[in-house]
């Protein structure tokens, strides 16, 4: 175990939360930013870095002893922010390669893979960290930090990891130019058979990757 884990694992709790706040505001600050397709050629790119350092604090808070909320119940934080937006905008941004497949629990025998949208996991896992958000600005600590361990065992962290591990094969297929199978259809909406989805599963060619990362590269 790393000595920047043993740290935190003895940390004391408010400085621990700063930390960690900080983390996931940068993280929504920058998909925010992300989703304004101001520059659509490095949106694959930097989600796969955003992702990748959220998934960071992610990985202390799962290391972190377990968190109590100081209340039986939560304090109610009243509408919770839309994130249709940003949800609609990411799915314009990364069309066509927005949807992939992922095995849901790796550990469940023999489980089929399901169809998933980048757009949605983004958007998901912003909406969970805004809640905790919601409950660290407004002074309560100890349930902002409960709630971000708690989300992220049942959510946002496995949603962020199939994120990434979708932004990484994006990225290496562009970069070792290689070419994948066209979608033939591919949605999240379908209930598809394991072979089914194998069949279709894939995105675009190289060719149309190229115009969400590669182009910049070359000038």
């Amino acid at each position: 175990m790393s000595d920047a884990t043993l740290h935190a694992l003895a940390q004391d709790p408010d400085d621990f939360a700063v930390q960690i706040a900080d983390q996931i505001e940068s993280f929504i600050v920058a998909v925010t930013e992300v989703a304004k397709g101001e520059d659509p050629d490095s949106a694959v790119p930097f989600l796969l870095l955003e992702v990748s350092q959220l998934l960071l604090a992610g990985g202390r808070l799962g290391a972190y002893e377990d968190v109590l909320p100081d209340e039986r119940y939560e304090p109610d934080l009243g509408p919770e922010p839309d994130v249709d937006e940003l949800r609609e905008r990411f799915a314009y941004l990364l069309d066509p390669v927005d949807v992939y497949s992922e095995v849901f629990d790796p550990y469940e025998p023999r489980k089929a893979p399901v169809a998933h949208r980048i757009s949605d996991d983004i958007a998901d896992v912003v909406a969970d960290l805004r809640h905790g958000l919601a409950h660290y600005r407004a002074g309560r600590t100890t349930e902002a930090l409960w709630w971000w361990q708690f989300s992220y065992f049942t959510n946002w962290g496995t949603t962020a990891s199939a994120c990434l591990r979708a932004l990484q094969s994006l990225v290496a297929h562009v970069r070792l130019n290689q070419p994948l199978e066209d979608l033939h259809g591919l949605d999240t909406d379908e209930d598809l058979a394991e072979d089914d989805l194998a069949e279709q599963a894939g995105a675009v060619m190289v060719q149309e990757l190229g115009n969400l990362g590669r182009r910049r590269a070359r000038s």
